[in-house]
């Protein structure tokens, strides 16, 4: 059904920004919820960042005050903003989309069934 592809990611060094986007293939208003999830070798998938139904944004406690969320809902896609990047962010970034009319903002990969190919971010020191 709905298609992600996300983009923008690279290689920074420690205290570099980088900005992802995730554009979607349909729009999510009312219709998704998304959020913004990373994975690095050996290690679980974590749930980086989140957004409600009222635009309330819910983060990993390691990304919070770095990090944001935020959606460009004319343009259909969902952005992550990343300041102040550490070696320990270094991931493949995935957006993720569950198809709802209501979001809680859930940072647990369960919920989510649609997911793009992501997009790798390495942060050096």
């Amino acid at each position: 059904q709905v298609q992600l592809v996300e983009s923008g990611g690279g290689s920074v060094q420690a205290g570099g920004s980088l900005r992802l986007s995730c554009a979607a293939s349909e729009s999510t208003i009312k219709n998704y919820c998304v959020g913004w999830f990373r994975q690095a070798p050996g290690k679980e998938r974590e749930g980086v960042a989140a957004i409600d139904s009222h635009g309330t944004p819910n983060y990993a406690d390691s990304v919070k005050g770095r990090f944001t969320i935020s959606e460009d809902n004319t343009k259909n896609t969902l952005y992550l903003q990343m300041n102040s990047l550490k070696p320990e962010d270094t991931a493949m970034y995935y957006c993720a989309a569950a198809a709802a009319l209501y979001c809680g903002g859930s940072r647990n990969q369960y919920e989510y069934k649609y997911w793009g190919q992501g997009t790798q971010v390495t942060v050096s020191s």
